[in-house]
């Protein structure tokens, strides 16, 4: 092997801190115990209502439906890009219902980037505290895969299909 191959691996390290450790409420503002879903995969994904890629809701339901027992999806809603998630907590959780049949989990309303970035996406963003990978989020729906151990997997921009096969490899 030459020494300028590049298939070495990125060194995984191991996370400073827990995803399971760290505190975020659900659309109706009460806390989500994260830890419950050790044994799953998780997706996160930061949404809005009024965006391009808001169809992309319909998608994660479907594989949402498909891998349930094994995969929870979190969406998490954000109005820092375009101002495309201006709603309330019930306007937003109202129109996922009436509009794509959401029944995955959704959080309340955070900031993804940013001085006032919420804990979970300074985790999810940080190598120095995921372990794995750094990141921006660049849009609405970025994806950012844990696996069943809290584990960083992966993210994946805006532009990939929830069905694509970049995430379904990951889930068989």
């Amino acid at each position: 092997m030459s020494i300028f191959s590049s298939s070495v691996k990125a060194q995984t390290l191991e996370p400073k801190t827990s995803v399971y450790d760290i505190s975020i409420n659900d659309i109706n503002n009460q806390p989500i115990d994260l830890s419950k879903y050790k044994g799953k995969k998780i997706l996160f994904v930061n949404v809005a209502s009024n965006c391009g890629f808001t169809s992309q809701y319909k998608g994660l339901q479907e594989l949402y439906d498909l891998h349930k027992e094994k995969l929870m999806i979190i969406g998490i809603p954000c109005n820092q890009f375009g101002g495309q998630e201006p709603g309330s907590s019930s306007e937003i959780q109202s129109f996922c219902k009436r509009n794509y049949g959401v029944s995955f989990l959704m959080t309340e309303k955070v900031n993804v980037k940013g001085e006032e970035q919420h804990p979970l996406y300074s985790w999810l963003t940080k190598k120095s505290l995921n372990g794995a990978s750094n990141s921006s989020v660049k849009w609405n729906f970025q994806k950012y895969l844990v696996d069943e151990n809290g584990r960083f997997i992966d993210y994946f921009y805006s532009t990939t299909s929830p069905t694509s096969s970049k995430i379904k490899k990951h889930l068989l």
